[in-house]
């Protein structure tokens, strides 16, 4: 099961911190990802963590502004977003895939982080 929370509204230039706990699973060998989907927009991906490894990846569009760690004795996730635009408003979900395949088979509900300018 996965749990994401910390959403909310902030202005431009505002900073969130989105949590998504991880529960039943060991995670050793899974990727968690966040994706987002914003109003009238597909579903996006915005980056990843490799749990066992804790190596990351990221759109170019959130390069520089999200960072993506994770919590071990938590089964935590954190996506800490700074310097935040207006078109980074959407629902933010964080999903699992098991390493060795591409597709994410876990996904938590989302949580909505709005941006105002």
């Amino acid at each position: 099961q996965l749990q994401a929370s910390g959403g909310g509204s902030v202005q431009a230039g505002g900073s969130l911190r989105l949590a998504c706990v991880i529960s039943g699973r060991t995670l050793s060998n899974y990727v968690m990802g966040w994706f987002r989907q914003g109003p009238g927009k597909e579903r996006e991906f915005v980056g990843s963590i490799t749990w066992s490894g804790g190596g990351t990846s990221y759109i170019d569009s959130v390069k520089g502004r999200f960072t993506i760690s994770r919590s071990s004795a938590e089964n935590t996730v954190y996506l800490q977003m700074n310097s935040l635009k207006p078109e980074d408003t959407a629902a933010y979900y964080c999903a699992l895939r098991y390493f060795l395949q591409p597709q994410y088979d876990y996904w938590g509900k989302g949580t909505l982080v709005t941006v105002s300018s």
